[in-house]
């Protein structure tokens, strides 16, 4: 080899050493690449507009939050549970429960009706009202408070089946556009015992087909509201404050339940047993349709949401079961009910 072909040589070297070393100084101070869909991508997926540039930036910057808080809570060893970037990713936590976490928890008083299944002494290790044909596709509230009335429904809607044997999905905007001379006011917000008393001094509720959801208060449709698919014969209340009743209750039918969804880790739960902070301020109703326990052994309540199926586990969350506070975790126990027929 020639004194030239082997400076030559020498010189490539060199340079694809440096080249490699400043490749890896500068990935270095580089911040990782994110693990989750840009905004723009995120637009194109939910099909999200905008009315100007304005607007977009604000969603944008709140975007980024988001997905940083998403992030920063997937990085911590050993959580059970997990976020993801959903469609509610532009929303700051206050826009997103404003909207839809309407239950009025300050307006309920303690109940002192019977519970009948007090004397039940044996339960099912697990249950998924689900499996047994008792619960109806997750619904979508939208940008209505009228998660009551939803909760409501769905419990109609299992007791009907167990007593018929036919799952019918019932209206939920008849109670938003009908059920307004008390407490419920649509999507304003209301209470699922309200519900109750409503649909039983209304002989029964008709069916979503016959009165579909809008998603925003109505004029209510008397001819469909006296058109009935099914009835109630009454409600009671779960004895506040005992997991181990409402257990007894969840292994019998579908139960009304309340809870404490204001934090983000609601709003962006995907997978896992929910074991996160939560306080007892009661904002949302939902469905207790189960119960059982993960593979590590965590104990669970399985619980219908109205948020669609994008959100947690095709619109379901776990939350963990059997914990120290009395009011069981985000206050379940606290004020739970259910439809009798």
């Amino acid at each position: 080899m020639t004194s030239t072909n082997r400076t030559t040589q020498t010189f490539l070297v060199l340079i694809f050493f440096y080249a490699t070393l400043l490749s890896n100084t500068t990935s270095r101070l580089l911040p990782e690449a994110p693990s989750y869909e840009s905004h723009e991508q995120w637009m194109a997926h939910y099909g999200r507009v905008y009315k100007d540039a304005d607007e977009k930036e604000q969603r944008s910057k709140i975007f980024q939050e988001n997905v940083r808080y998403i992030k920063s809570s997937n990085s911590v060893m050993n959580k059970a549970y997990k976020l993801t970037v959903n469609e509610f990713a532009d929303l700051t936590n206050e826009e997103f429960t404003s909207t839809r976490n309407r239950f009025k928890a300050h307006e309920c008083s303690p109940s002192t009706t019977a519970f009948r299944y007090e004397n039940v002494t044996a339960v099912p290790s697990s249950m998924d009202w689900r499996k047994k044909g008792a619960v109806t596709p997750v619904k979508d509230q939208g940008q209505c408070g009228c998660c009551w009335a939803f909760s409501a429904v769905a419990a109609m809607e299992g007791i009907t089946q167990l007593k018929t044997r036919k799952l019918v999905s019932l209206s939920e905007q008849e109670l938003v556009d009908c059920d307004t001379g008390g407490q419920d006011q649509g999507c304003e917000g209301g209470l699922m015992d309200d519900a109750f008393d409503f649909i039983l001094n209304n002989k029964g509720l008709t069916t979503e087909s016959n009165y579909p959801y809008k998603g925003v208060d109505g004029t209510c449709n008397n001819n469909e509201e006296s058109n009935h698919a099914a009835a109630i014969t009454g409600h009671e209340d779960v004895p506040a404050n005992s997991e181990s009743a409402l257990l007894k209750a969840v292994a019998s039918q579908p139960i009304s339940v309340a809870i404490d969804a204001s934090g983000s880790d609601f709003q962006f739960y995907s997978s896992g047993v929910f074991t996160g902070e939560c306080g007892t301020e009661l904002d949302h109703g939902v469905t207790a349709v189960g119960y059982g326990a993960s593979a590590d052994g965590t104990k669970y309540w399985l619980v219908k949401n109205s948020w669609g199926t994008s959100w947690g586990q095709e619109g379901y969350i776990m939350m963990q079961r059997d914990v120290d506070a009395q009011e069981g975790l985000c206050g379940i126990a606290m004020m739970a009910s259910y439809p009798t027929a």
